[in-house]
């Protein structure tokens, strides 16, 4: 229509011979932007520090590690509530519309982060970064995944592998970045955070403007060119639709919702505990004097886990094309279980390169269950409504987000009230981890096809599209 806006949905939708290719840069690049989030620790010590100036020597009104910790679980929450929110409406407007609700959102989240960093006001900051920033967060999440999984009908595995291994690779530009413009504006202002946060906003905000011109959605009835459906028969496998409001009613979902959840609980854990437990099972104490772990190559080490956690998330994903979904988070579980079981004898036993290759394979396992189960939605439920469900779902990953943490500090603070150090303080958070794993297994274990009695009728859904 004549009148529709840029942002319409009808605005977006690619003519004939458009290249598919060009789709997957537009939601990289939303990705890459709000995956910042995970590099956001690299702020507590400045934060923790406004007032004293110094890192190591925090003054009593200085912002403390508990009030800081607080803004991550605020946008994660977020995250996983505005997804589930805000689902259905992203289907009906199309990407365009929220991806720029996500850019503004999550750029506009800084700026205000940075007045209440200016004025010294933690509130401010939980109401920008956290609740603002988390909605931008969720949306933007959601966005580019529902629509590649539309491009690539032939490949769902392939396209949300590439989404969402830029939500993982986001904190390894993020990091630096804040890092680099910290040091360059810390005689503007204390610890150069204020202007920091005023210059990532409005950086993310640009970046992700690329994503909000160039996505494209195809036209319905769009298929790849040779594109042929399996007529092979596979019961997890719909050609049918399912909508988001009768999805929430499946069992299927809630089983997924325990996948996902259990997932990603067990992989916070090894967040939490792998860079502590390195440098403690492998210090100069308790190696010999120089061949321990400094705090520098547990840094390193760190790193390491978060490109194992992005590359995971493109190999896992892209392999459930082959291996099927619920095959594949068995893997996830099965072999999960066994290492994460391993992981304390490694360290007891010193076994320094088997635990950096064990923690590596298991973070790549957290990052592919988080681009597997977007794939792994729409052969339960369709495509029709696919962005709607899988906000929902991320409803798991916030109670991951504050179960995990809560977990894996008690386990391993009551563990050091016994006076246990090194290995044994981290014994039991591991075991309970790979306990956790065995209930994701159980639930994907108890997956299977969505009954017809949910599916969405031709006619329905067409008027549902519309």
């Amino acid at each position: 229509m004549a009148t529709d806006s840029f942002l319409d949905r009808s605005r977006t939708i690619a003519g004939p011979g458009y290249n598919r290719w060009l789709v997957p840069p537009a939601a990289l690049a939303i990705h890459l932007a709000i995956g910042q989030a995970y590099a956001f620790s690299v702020f507590k010590k400045p934060m923790g520090a406004l007032i004293s100036g110094n890192v190591d020597k925090p003054d009593a009104l200085d912002w403390t590690p508990g009030q800081l910790a607080v803004i991550f679980s605020i946008a994660i929450v977020l995250l996983g509530l505005s997804a589930a929110v805000f689902g259905k409406w992203l289907e009906r407007v199309g990407p365009r519309k929220a991806m720029l609700a996500s850019a503004l959102c999550f750029g506009g989240g800084f700026l205000i982060a940075s007045l209440g960093v200016h004025l010294h006001q933690i509130w401010l900051v939980y109401f920008g970064y956290g609740f603002v920033g988390g909605c931008g967060l969720g949306i933007g999440y959601i966005s580019p995944v529902s629509t590649l999984i539309k491009w690539f009908p032939d490949r769902p595995g392939v396209a949300t592998g590439m989404a969402i291994m830029g939500f993982g690779g986001g904190a390894m530009i993020g990091s630096p970045l804040a890092v680099a413009l910290m040091a360059q504006f810390k005689d503007m202002a204390p610890m150069g955070v204020a202007p920091t946060f005023i210059a990532m906003g409005i950086i993310y905000l640009v970046f992700m403007m690329f994503g909000v011109f160039s996505i494209r959605v195809p036209a319905d009835g769009w298929k790849p060119a040779g594109f042929v459906p399996s007529t092979q028969a596979n019961a997890l496998i719909t050609t049918a639709n399912v909508d988001a409001d009768n999805a929430i009613k499946t069992p299927q979902f809630w089983l997924l919702w325990v996948v996902l959840c259990m997932n990603v609980t067990a992989g916070i854990g090894v967040l939490e505990s792998a860079s502590p437990l390195i440098q403690e099972s492998f210090s100069d104490t308790a190696m010999g004097v120089g061949r321990g772990v400094t705090a520098a190559a547990a840094a390193g080490f760190v790193g390491l886990l978060s490109l194992f956690n992005l590359l995971g998330r493109f190999f896992w994903s892209s392999a459930s094309d082959k291996l099927g979904r619920k095959p594949t988070y068995m893997i996830y579980f099965g072999l999960g279980i066994a290492l994460y079981a391993l992981v304390p004898t490694l360290a007891a036993s010193a076994s320094l390169t088997l635990f950096v290759i064990v923690c590596c394979v298991i973070m790549s396992m957290y990052g592919g269950g988080f681009a597997t189960i977007p794939a792994y939605l729409r052969d339960m439920f369709g495509t029709m409504q696919v962005g709607a469900i899988h906000g929902r779902l991320l409803t798991a990953w916030s109670t991951a987000g504050i179960l995990g943490p809560l977990l894996v500090n008690y386990l391993r603070d009551s563990q050091k009230a016994k006076n246990l150090t090194g290995a044994a303080a981290y014994e039991t958070v591991f075991y309970t981890m790979a306990g956790i794993l065995v209930v994701g297994f159980i639930a994907n274990l108890l997956v299977s096809a969505v009954s017809a009695r949910y599916h969405v009728q031709e006619a329905a859904a067409t008027k549902v599209a519309a």
